[in-house]
Parts: structure tokens; sequence; C-alpha cells
């Protein structure tokens, strides 16, 4: 028997089968059928979730639990129970989902599927999500050839590799979440090309280098716990937009651009880089209870009033000097300001009142300056046991100029 002819008896085979077993209303396109049914033999429910209790192929595929169809095509796959503690699916993803033609969102609730991603995904998919699992592996290429992704989010897997050039040329992208994972070499230069990206995060990986341009699109932006080194002083100032903003935890050097204080951030993380100089905002905080912390730098000078509005306030582990600003020092006693950590500076004095009290629930550590902390205020426990710097650290900063942590 010839080829081809075997090949339309299954067609016809599976034909009657539908016939027969499936009512005609729910009937499913032969190609989708047959992928469901493999992701079936794929996936497993982890102990505690009874996800596939509705995959019962004998019924309606189309009202399978996670699945959404249009006609008699499979349009959205919402692969386990999305629900708080569902422990989530195990096994592997078959590489037959890119045969789902017709798929435009596609995600993956937390769980223990392992193995490389597809090779291929449905060329019309715009919502790909698949975070905290265990996929392994190297971004696949097919990626960059799905013209209308607006949201991928691969974060909390094993994946390895560099990040695709191509993929930020994509022109519908507007999300890329890319954290936790074991992705490596440098940010691609590609990215500055993302016109319409609105959100970038791709912390704690391995990438190195310098950071490149970045679209002025950007709304949220983490490249935190990488090993990125160099400035970021003509980087920054053109991310006009941002209201998040994290680079903790690299080897940044350098100064911290004055202008980007002014910009809508409710959230900025710069801690445990190597910046430097004087923090020189070009105005005060633009979001009232705003996050910053600069901790563990470089940086010298006085504390910044401009920075008063802010609602937690990390400068420990630095080298600034003199006395605190008075609209810090009434931001706190006011509590508006929760939290204040300046210890292990070179700071001379905090005017508050003899007899003051903090508010409620208000943080406040100055120990190990060049002052006697003024109020009786827990520390975290890396401020140490000494209350103040000792006297030849002190006497040298003021004489030379030269601060030592």
């Amino acid at each position: 028997m010839e080829a081809h002819d075997v090949k339309a008896e299954v067609v016809l085979a599976f034909a009657v089968f539908l016939v027969l077993f499936v009512p005609a209303s729910s009937i499913l396109h032969p190609v989708d059928y047959l992928v469901l049914q493999s992701i079936r033999k794929s996936l497993a429910d982890v102990p505690g979730s009874a996800f596939f209790a509705s995959w019962d192929f004998t019924a309606d595929p189309c009202a399978f639990a996670g699945v959404l169809c249009a006609g008699d095509r499979v349009v959205a796959l919402s692969l386990g129970d999305p629900r708080a503690g569902s422990p989530g699916l195990s096994g592997t993803l078959p590489s037959s989902i890119g045969r789902l033609s017709a798929l435009a969102e596609l995600s993956l609730v937390p769980g223990r599927v392992a193995g490389p991603l597809p090779a291929a995904f449905p060329p019309g998919l715009r919502f790909l999500a698949l975070a905290g699992n265990q996929l392994s592996g190297p971004l696949p290429r097919s990626l960059a050839a799905l013209r209308g992704l607006r949201t991928l989010d691969l974060s909390s897997n094993l994946l390895s590799g560099p990040v695709l050039a191509a993929l930020f040329r994509l022109p519908e992208l507007r999300t890329v979440i890319l954290a936790r994972n074991r992705l490596s070499g440098p940010v691609p230069a590609a990215v500055s090309g993302g016109a319409l990206l609105l959100r970038l995060d791709l912390g704690s990986n391995a990438f190195t280098g310098a950071v490149p341009s970045l679209p002025p699109s950007l709304l949220y932006l983490s490249l935190a716990s990488n090993h990125l080194s160099g400035r970021i002083d003509r980087v920054l100032p053109r991310l006009t937009r941002l209201n998040f903003l994290d680079l903790s935890m690299n080897r940044l050097s350098g100064p911290i651009p004055g202008v980007i204080f002014t910009f809508p951030l409710s959230t900025l993380r710069l801690q445990r880089n190597m910046f430097s100089g004087e923090v020189r905002p070009a105005g005060p905080l633009r979001v009232a209870g705003a996050t910053v912390d600069l901790s563990f730098n470089r940086l010298t000078g006085r504390v910044p009033a401009e920075l008063a509005p802010a609602g937690k306030l990390y400068l420990d582990f630095n080298r600034f000097m003199g006395e605190v600003p008075g609209a810090v020092v009434s931001r706190v006693v006011a509590g508006g300001m929760r939290l204040l950590y300046l210890h292990h500076n070179f700071l001379t004095g905090f005017a508050i009142g003899a007899g003051a009290t903090l508010p409620a629930g208000t943080s406040l550590c100055l120990q190990y300056n060049c002052m006697e902390p003024p109020v009786n205020a827990p520390c975290p426990r890396n401020a140490g046991p000494r209350q103040t710097r000792p006297p030849e650290q002190c006497a040298a900063a003021r004489k030379k100029g030269r601060l030592k942590n």
C-alpha cells in the first residue's frame, strides 16, 4: 500500500472516531486533538494537583480545564491549576505544541516541568508565560520569529546561554521577564530597538559587560544581581518614564545621574555597586513615600535634602559626611519616612530635640558615624555593636577629606 494511502486511511479512521464518539458541535481539528493528547502524555499532575481530571478524551476537548477554543481550533492553553497553593505539573513540554497553529496564549503554572523549551512555537503566539518550573537549555531561535509576541515570561527556570538579540526586534514586544535563570553573556545592544518595550527584567542571571542603551519607553527595569560593570550616567537619563529601577548587586561605577531622582520612581535600588562621588539630585523625589536604596557604595558628600520625601531611605555603608539635613530629620520625626538607615558613614549630627521619640514602627539607625546616636533605636544586625567610629578615623576624614570604611 502506498504511503499516501496509509495516511489517508488514518485520517479517515480518525474522522469516523470523531463522528461516532464526539458530539458534532464540539469537533476539534484533528491536529489540535492529537496535540492535546501528546500534552496529556508528556505532563502529569504533581501529587495534590487535579488539573488533568477533566481531560477525558471521550468528551469535548474544548471543555477541558485550561483549554480555550474558537471554532475547531485551540486558541489558548493555560496548563495547571492557577489557584494559590497548587503544586503544579511535572514532565516535559512536547514539541508538538508548535503545531497548534491558532494558539495565541500559552501559560504554565509554577511546578516541576523540566527539559528544554520546544524547538518551535505556534507562529501567532502573543502571550508566553512558563515561569517557575525547571526548564533548561538555551532559548530557542524560534522565539525571535514570533512577530506578534507581546509578553514573554520565562523567569525562575534553569535556562542558560545568551539572550537572542533578534528577540528585541519583535515589533509588538512589550514585556520581557527572564529573571532568575542562568543566562549569560552581554545584554544585547539590540534591546535599544525595542521601541514599545515597557517592562524588562533580566535580574538574577550571569550577564556581564556594560549596560547598553535602553529604550525610553521603559516603565520597569531590573538588571539586578548580575555581573554588569561600567558607568550608567549616559544610559539612564533617557529613561524618563521609569517607575521601577533595580540595578543592585552589580559592579557598576561612576556617579549616579542626578536627573533620575526626578523620574516617577516608586522604587530605586542601586545598592551594592561601586558608585562614587556626591549624590546631587536634579530636584526633590517626585514620588512621596518612594523606596530609595543607595547602600553599600562609595558615595561621598552630604546627605541630599532632596531625598526627604522618601518613605524608606537606605544610605548605609557609604562615605557621607556632615549633618543630616533638617528636612530629612523632620520627615522622620513626623512619621513620613518610616525607615532611615545611615549607619557606617561619617555623619556628625542628627538634629532631633532632646527627649524626642520616634513614631511607632519607624526604623532609624545612626550607628558607627562620627557622633553619638541622639536617639535609642534598634538597628539591623549588620550595623555591628559599636555606636561611634574611632575618633582617629573621623579626624582623618575631616583633615584629609579621605574616607575609610
